[in-house]
């Protein structure tokens, strides 16, 4: 393969140790990826066996999310003062062994905070795999690379809830978490033959309080969300009010810190010339709200198909099978036309077509049949795949080049704390639904209704993309104009 060939002058690794190096980031990228969304198809069995309720299950996707989120900017910062080798060892090994624990726990809270370990593992790999990439690849390979990666993870992403329905119907759920411990340890080894040492002695300063700050800001702007999720019989309490706002309060406050001190720090975790852009700063904001989206409906429907509508775990897998599908479609036509076209555009027309497919979800009847549910699916999946890579384009195109490793954490922040937010609204949600409820027959009625009110939140997150995505197209209203 050209990607593993060696030419005068090229920079980075040899062949073979470039091909085990890849090997070893791609493994634990996949892993890390996965882990982000196909346990969200198994949150009904895991509430069932560990005599959990439905929100109380949001949080087993939500802690991991969250974890990994607060932790991206730190290690991207961090990697710096460690070392690519280091530091990727220590969270592929932390990833892993938290992967075992969450197989061996028997009740939410040690699940949890398993999960939360797995996130800070998948943090520490997930915010240097593309920088790693960079070091071992000479620059005539670059391009082809980093699309490769990226391509994987959107793939992974979109397939994760097929595989984890797949392998529930066959094993236990623990078994999510123990298929985790070979892959870990083979890309340990990997790790360890072929992965890059630190470039340089020299030691860069790292902004501690500036990563305290943006972790602490991070964590409590989800848990102001999920504050709502634990409302006693009698709704929405005091307690719970006052909790909410101290979690918002520290929000606020660890943010306005940051942000100053981002200013005045000589090296800041995260420059804040990239968001002197606007239409960087849009993108992002576009696809925070996108992903928003998406975190609700891949949290949602699970519930909706099991609890709701009766099918397996592994028929509820087949019928996220045409969103994947849908953006295999779209994807690569997409890619084309934002490069002849405007990527704002492209993007935005994804955009439409995606919340069409949402509010479709919505407004599916009782006895929904499978092609119908697949139909609604796959327009979902046609919908995000012309919006992503032209928004992604957008996003990265308009920064430098030297910051451009800033601007992929930014995306990968993005992504991931709007999945979580959106994973938080749906435990939000549904609480609120089973407070209503009396008796088996209410209470999956109310969660019925408690899963399409959360579909209809994915709309409005999305229809608010549309509006950031189209304040993008102001700069082409000339050119609309004269056409």
């Amino acid at each position: 393969m050209e990607l593993f060939s060696d030419k005068p002058g090229d920079e980075g690794l040899k062949g073979r140790e470039r091909c085990l190096a890849m090997l070893a980031v791609m493994t634990t990228t996949s892993m890390a990826v996965f882990d982000g969304s196909m346990v969200n198809i198994a949150l009904p069995q895991i509430a069932r066996s560990l005599a959990i309720s439905s929100s109380d299950a949001v949080l087993i996707s939500n802690s991991y999310l969250l974890s990994t989120a607060m932790f991206l900017a730190i290690f991207a910062a961090f990697v710096k003062q460690v070392g690519f080798r280091v530091q990727f060892t220590m969270g592929l090994s932390v990833f892993t062994l938290a992967s075992l624990g969450c197989a061996l726990s028997t009740s939410l809270p040690m699940l949890v905070g398993m999960r939360l370990l797995q996130g800070v593992g998948a943090a520490a790999v997930l915010s240097i795999a593309p920088a790693i990439l960079r070091s071992i690849f000479p620059n005539r390979l670059l391009g082809r690379i980093l699309g490769v990666n990226a391509l994987l993870i959107a793939t992974i992403t979109a397939i994760a809830p097929v595989f984890g329905g797949t392998l529930i119907s066959i094993l236990s759920w623990q078994w999510l978490f123990v298929i985790n411990v070979p892959f870990g340890l083979t890309a340990l080894l990997l790790t360890q033959r072929a992965m890059p040492r630190k470039q340089t002695n020299e030691r860069e300063s790292f902004d501690v309080l500036g990563g305290v700050l943006s972790a602490v800001m991070l964590g409590a702007f989800i848990m102001t969300a999920n504050s709502f999720s634990h409302a006693g019989e009698g709704g929405i309490s005091t307690d719970t009010l006052f909790t909410a706002l101290l979690y918002a309060v520290v929000s606020v406050v660890a943010g306005v810190l940051f942000f100053r001190r981002q200013k005045r720090v000589a090296k800041p975790l995260l420059p804040l010339v990239i968001f002197s852009s606007t239409r960087f700063s849009l993108a992002a904001l576009t696809s925070l709200a996108s992903f928003v989206s998406q975190g609700i409906i891949f949290i949602a429907l699970p519930f909706l198909f099991q609890n709701v509508y009766g099918y397996s775990a592994f028929a509820s897998a087949l019928l996220f099978t045409p969103w994947p599908v849908g953006i295999i479609l779209a994807a690569p036509q997409a890619g084309k036309f934002a490069d002849r076209y405007s990527a704002a555009l492209v993007s935005t027309i994804g955009l439409c077509i995606f919340m069409l497919g949402i509010a479709l979800l919505a407004l599916l009847p009782a006895n929904a049949s499978i092609w119908d549910i697949g139909f609604r699916s796959l327009l979902c999946g046609i919908g995000f795949g012309c919006f992503q890579s032209p928004n992604n384009r957008e996003l990265l195109s308009n920064v430098s080049r030297e910051n451009s490793g800033y601007a992929s954490g930014v995306l990968a922040i993005m992504r991931t704390f709007g999945q979580c937010l959106g994973g938080a609204f749906v435990g939000v949600i549904l609480a609120q639904y089973a407070l209503s409820s009396h008796g088996e027959s209410a209470h999956l009625q109310m969660e019925a209704q408690g899963v399409r009110v959360s579909l209809w939140v994915a709309v409005t997150a999305t229809m608010l993309a549309i509006i950031l995505s189209f304040t993008r197209l102001k700069a082409l209203n000339k050119s609309f104009k004269e056409v």
